[in-house]
């Protein structure tokens, strides 16, 4: 599988707390193991997002991304407040 950043999304990732970003990376790696761990919470957010899911980066930091099958593509980062 093949991961992709949307230009957004690395604005965004530029823009969250250091924490945070080392975090997404870390949440990415567990990603690519496995994409429905428990502790990601992938989960469809259709109606925000059409055809998209997100996975929990933190407690309140969220990652939105498109499934294509062969690769993913990351469209947008922030607080749940923030995306939703």
């Amino acid at each position: 599988m093949e991961v992709k950043f949307h230009t957004t999304f690395r604005k965004k990732l530029k823009r969250i707390p250091p924490k945070m970003q080392e975090r997404f990376y870390e949440r990415l790696e567990l990603f690519v193991q496995e994409k429905f761990c428990k502790v990601l919470n992938n989960h469809s957010v259709d109606r925000a997002y059409p055809n998209c899911r997100s996975i929990n980066v933190s407690g309140d930091y969220r990652a939105v991304f498109e499934d294509h099958g062969e690769f993913i593509i990351f469209i947008n980062i922030g607080t749940h407040s923030d995306l939703y």
